[in-house]
């Protein structure tokens, strides 16, 4: 039996942690089988402690398990943890440390991805850094941003305006998804790592962006709902012309008390405008009622083609509605997501 003799057993013990796995569950995930020389739970500490090698079929499922290369074992030392931005989030639930183990395998992935795509695109001559990364400011005006970001996207009055009528709305997310690719921003839908058993939950991220001024990234959480994408899209889009690198969750009401909270508002704030200009909603005054509320935001995101939550989140912030009012809503909105998914997987079980 070949057993892989020149790892190191801490890397092992590493690898298990970062992935937010316990020894029982890392034992059952690898498939580790208790016989009268063992547990399956006393195998997996025998690996880490260096007591007996794993085989190297045994050594394949770990890497496999652990969302890591194979030669990660052979070194002496951990690797140390690449620069993947901020944490621009403000969870309002706890994070297992599976889902933050989850999240943190694909941030990797993708860092690698980007890193291959900058190292290709380098090697062509006709390659020109992209100015517009890293060109405004925070202290810029809302409205202001949000257009110079149309103009950049080639978004003109035609382009958002309903079959000729004066009434600008939104372009479908996959026009948007096309002028943002255009300008030389890759945009993925990824929600995974490659099968659903490691679904993660837009509760744990909605998107993520690397800032590089030749191979910019925006990510979006493809588990999150389909209406939500284009508010996501230009939410990660304005921390590139930012210059912000991070992953970002749902807009929340907790208070902007750090850089990272403010420069997250100042993006959701002008995703919002991006998506519902000022013009469309002016007039229609403080909501008192929760009904009401919900009404009228159902009303308007019909109307502009636009998500509620987006709706409702910029009503909050420009004082049409209380927090409380917009805390129920994001809650229904919320639960209401939950059910279709929950219903969808039903039915796909159900034609199985």
């Amino acid at each position: 039996m070949n057993r892989a003799e020149n790892i190191t057993p801490r890397i092992l013990t590493w690898a298990r942690e970062k992935m937010g796995l316990s020894v029982e569950d890392a034992a059952i995930r690898l498939g580790l089988k208790s016989t009268t020389r063992g547990t399956a739970i006393e195998k997996l500490e025998a690996f880490e402690r260096g007591d007996v090698k794993p085989t190297r079929k045994q050594l394949l499922k770990i890497a496999a398990t652990y969302r890591r290369p194979l030669t990660t074992f052979y070194r002496v030392n951990p690797p140390v943890t690449g620069n993947r931005g901020e944490d621009f989030r403000t969870m309002a639930g706890a994070v297992t440390k599976e889902e933050a183990g989850l999240l943190d395998a694909l941030l990797r992935d993708i860092r690698a991805r980007q890193d291959m795509v900058r190292s290709i695109l380098e090697d062509d001559e006709d390659v020109r850094p992209l100015v517009f990364v890293g060109s405004i400011q925070m202290t810029q005006n809302i409205v202001d941003t949000a257009q110079i970001i149309r103009q950049k996207l080639g978004i003109t009055d035609d382009d958002i305006n309903r079959h000729g009528q004066n009434i600008p709305i939104a372009l479908p997310f996959e026009a948007l998804r096309e002028r943002v690719e255009n300008i030389g921003v890759f945009v993925l839908l990824v929600g995974n790592l490659g099968s659903h058993h490691t679904n993660i939950s837009e509760r744990i991220f909605r998107g993520f962006a690397i800032s590089d001024d030749i191979a910019p990234f925006i990510v979006i959480n493809d588990q999150d709902a389909v209406p939500a994408r284009s508010f996501t899209l230009i939410h990660e889009l304005a921390h590139i012309f930012m210059g912000s690198t991070g992953v970002s969750d749902a807009p929340s009401t907790v208070a902007s008390s750090t850089e990272s909270a403010r420069v997250e508002r100042f993006c959701n704030d002008v995703a919002s405008e991006f998506l519902l200009l000022s013009d469309t909603i002016q007039g229609l005054g403080r909501f008192e009622n929760f009904d009401f509320a919900a009404g009228a935001i159902a009303k308007v995101a019909e109307g502009q083609k636009v998500s509620e939550a987006m709706v409702a989140y910029r009503f909050w912030r420009i004082g049409y509605i209380s927090d409380g009012i917009y805390q129920e809503l994001v809650a229904a909105y919320t639960a209401r997501w939950k059910d279709k998914k929950l219903k969808s997987r039903e039915r796909a079980r159900e034609e199985n």
